[in-house]
């Protein structure tokens, strides 16, 4: 049913008669209304018809005249207002010109025939002109650009370190100087002081590189972008980019090995990584990979200083998809703080900073955004709470403030189908299907980093229900976005065995009903 509008500014109360014969008698219902009468008609049928108890067989009669009546009375409501506002503008008390600019305003705004074109953003200019570049035989030139600003941003990092342990190791040894002649020639205020002399040198250095990083990623995000273009007008000029590719190189010393000591520059325990393709749903199959990888999270992450060739391989799988409908999402555990000063959060944001961001905003200003978004959604659900009547359970005073108590999101305890953890794992993959994100990386053990209670007994058995319950969410995809190809990395932290992981290995074909297995055994 419709609901009836109009001006709030103005209200009349009108009396609705209605008569009917019950039996012998003759009743009259009379019900004074507000108008304009902003209630649904039929909720407002459905009430007189219960507190009057009026008969059943007079049910339509009444809600049909109380509709006419509703109908008429407001009609002549706007016909009244409509003859006071000619007369208005007939006396001159309404400016003519100005009513008529108001009208022609409005129609040209709500009118889409006659509404300017919407102009294309910086943003989205850059991103149609990156992803046209980065599949063209210009992107390695682009690739080259990158970590060469990438190298600057670390040395200017490595110097900021540098300076900040050396004032560290200063502090140190004025302190323990201090220490020593407390008591005898210095007292404890003497000392508080050189603690707060030292607290606001630290803070005075780490605002000052702050900015200074800030500053350089700044400059070089602006460089970057406004190349970038001036590179595709360059190559829409001219049909041969050799010449155009040869304008930036990376140093051989950058990315070049120490060849003549025939060692690595570095030494990492090797990467395990098995391959499986399963096919999923009940009439309509979909095809889908899976791998199980042993790594470390933020080594998808990281941009390395002297990579390997499977790095490269990587930033040019990122590169490729950056604007595009086949995404890629890392799920990282952290705690329910929206900040990055504590545990992988921390260590997540010292990566982000190692190199620009020249696509998106930076960490800090996502983090922020999210809090916003957190904030209003705490709100809103306090909300309905509110206006929800209370339901006593047994116990669950209790299991709400443990859980407002614990800085935790996920405990490395035993859980269940039905885990918090379980259903956001659920929530992530739907927001994958509705997000374009195609390939998505999820710790296997919800956990990044192993402990002596997570014996081989408690690994298989969390693995198992992970596996369970990432296939049910899978299948549950086919309704979610029609049945898309997509690829679910499983990782396993660093620290676990061999051993382990090919029983992980023999588990998850099991539980997939697997197609076919490619293993790979890789290092980097």
């Amino acid at each position: 049913m419709k609901k009836n509008k109009g001006k709030a500014g103005s209200t009349a109360e009108k009396e609705f008669v209605f008569e009917f014969r019950a039996g012998k008698h003759n009743c009259v219902l009379k019900v004074p209304l507000q108008f304009p009468v902003q209630e649904n008609i039929s909720d407002l049928h459905g009430r007189l018809m219960l507190l009057h108890k009026i008969p059943c067989y007079v049910e339509n009669e009444l809600k049909a005249l109380l509709s006419n009546f509703i109908e008429n009375e407001t009609i002549q409501d706007y016909d009244r207002e409509a003859e006071l506002a000619l007369q208005r503008l007939t006396t001159g008390d309404v400016d003519v010109n100005q009513l008529t600019n108001m009208w022609t305003r409005s129609y040209v705004e709500t009118t889409l025939e006659h509404a300017r074109p919407e102009e294309p953003s910086w943003d989205e200019d850059f991103a149609s002109v990156y992803h046209e570049l980065i599949h063209s035989p210009a992107s390695d030139t682009l690739l080259n650009l990158e970590h060469n600003y990438f190298v600057s941003i670390s040395e200017l990092i490595s110097e900021r370190d540098m300076e900040i342990k050396k004032l560290h190791e200063r502090q140190a040894t004025e302190m323990d100087k201090v220490m020593n002649e407390l008591g005898n020639t210095l007292s404890d205020q003497d000392v508080n002081a050189v603690a707060s002399q030292h607290f606001d040198a630290q803070q005075v250095l780490e605002n000052r590189w702050a900015s200074e990083l800030k500053q350089v990623t700044g400059i070089q995000k602006q460089e970057y972008q406004e190349w970038v273009v001036k590179l595709h007008q360059d190559l829409q000029k001219s049909n041969n980019s050799s010449k155009i590719n040869e304008e930036i190189k990376v140093q051989p010393s950058q990315l070049s090995e120490l060849a003549h000591s025939g060692a690595r520059m570095f030494e990492e325990q090797p990467q395990l990584e098995e391959s499986f393709t399963i096919h999923l749903g009940a009439q309509l199959k979909t095809m889908h990979n899976l791998r199980l990888v042993r790594a470390d999270v933020l080594d998808f992450c990281k941009h390395r200083r002297h990579g390997s060739s499977g790095a490269k391989l990587q930033r040019i799988q990122a590169a490729l998809s950056l604007y595009s409908s086949s995404l890629c999402g890392l799920v990282l555990l952290v705690d329910n703080r929206v900040n990055s000063y504590s545990g992988i959060k921390r260590d997540f944001a010292t990566v982000a900073k190692e190199c620009t961001d020249f696509h998106f905003p930076c960490l800090e200003e996502q983090l922020e955004e999210v809090q916003q978004v957190v904030l209003y959604a705490r709100a809103q659900r306090s909300s309905k709470q509110k206006e929800q009547p209370e339901i006593p359970k047994n116990g669950g005073d209790d299991k709400s403030k443990n859980v407002e108590r614990n800085t935790s999101n996920i405990l490395p305890g035993n859980i269940t189908a039905r885990d918090p953890a379980i259903m956001g794992l659920r929530n992530i993959l739907k927001v994958c299907c509705t997000h374009d994100i195609t390939t998505v990386t999820v710790p296997l053990l919800l956990v990044h980093d192993m402990s002596e209670e997570m014996t081989i007994p408690w690994c298989l058995k969390r693995a198992e229900l992970v596996f369970k319950c990432v296939k049910g969410f899978m299948m549950e995809m086919a309704s979610w976005d029609g049945g898309i190809s997509r690829t679910v990395q499983f990782l396993v932290p660093k620290s676990i065995s061999e051993e382990m992981f090919y029983q992980l290995s023999n588990m998850l074909p099991q539980i997939f009903r697997v197609s076919s297995t490619l293993t790979l055994t890789s290092k980097h």
